[in-house]
């Protein structure tokens, strides 16, 4: 499959690479107009329900190297944007994973590892796997989230980013 923006997947270059037991979730956000806070949705086009960036890891990759992989591939974010690791881990049952048969028996959840993104003043390009992009605030983005993990991750990114918000005022006054 060749993404709507002229990359290639590193499944597609390198076909033998072995997906890897682990997920990850990385969640756009941008600070708007006095200070509020949106977050980016994306509207998967096969299953057509809306989530953060998400994808698995491929081969011996970290977590941070997987999603901003998988930031690159589906939504054009550049590699060079920082990535805030959350502390929110979810667990995927395995058998939503059709490409499990090389992992160990043993494995009965997948984790997903959370991330951050600061998209101010920058902007997407969509892969094939979404068809559309919604910036949103919290209680928005919480009622529209398909995932459970998808809304743990998003509190406690939320909850960061006011946290920030409210000490950077203080230092100011």
């Amino acid at each position: 499959m060749r993404l709507n923006f002229g990359v290639y997947t590193a499944f597609e270059l390198f076909p033998n690479m072995a997906r890897a037991p682990f997920q990850v979730l990385v969640l756009p956000y941008r600070r708007g107009a006095y200070g509020i806070i949106e977050y980016a949705l994306f509207r998967r086009a096969d299953l057509d329900v809306w989530q953060g960036i998400a994808g698995g890891g491929e081969d011996l990759e970290s977590p941070e190297t997987a999603a901003a992989r998988e930031a690159f591939e589906e939504a054009g974010i550049p590699h060079r944007r920082p990535l805030t690791r959350l502390v929110s881990v979810g667990a995927i049952p395995v058998e939503q994973f059709s490409n499990r048969a090389t992992w160990d028996p043993a494995v009965r959840t997948v984790p997903e590892y959370s991330f951050g993104v600061d998209m101010t003043n920058a902007s997407f390009r969509l892969s094939q796997e979404h068809s559309s992009v919604r910036w949103v605030e919290f209680h928005t983005a919480c009622s529209l989230l398909e995932w459970d993990s998808n809304r743990a991750a998003l509190r406690e990114l939320d909850a960061q980013l006011r946290k920030r918000s409210s000490e950077f005022e203080a230092h100011a006054v």
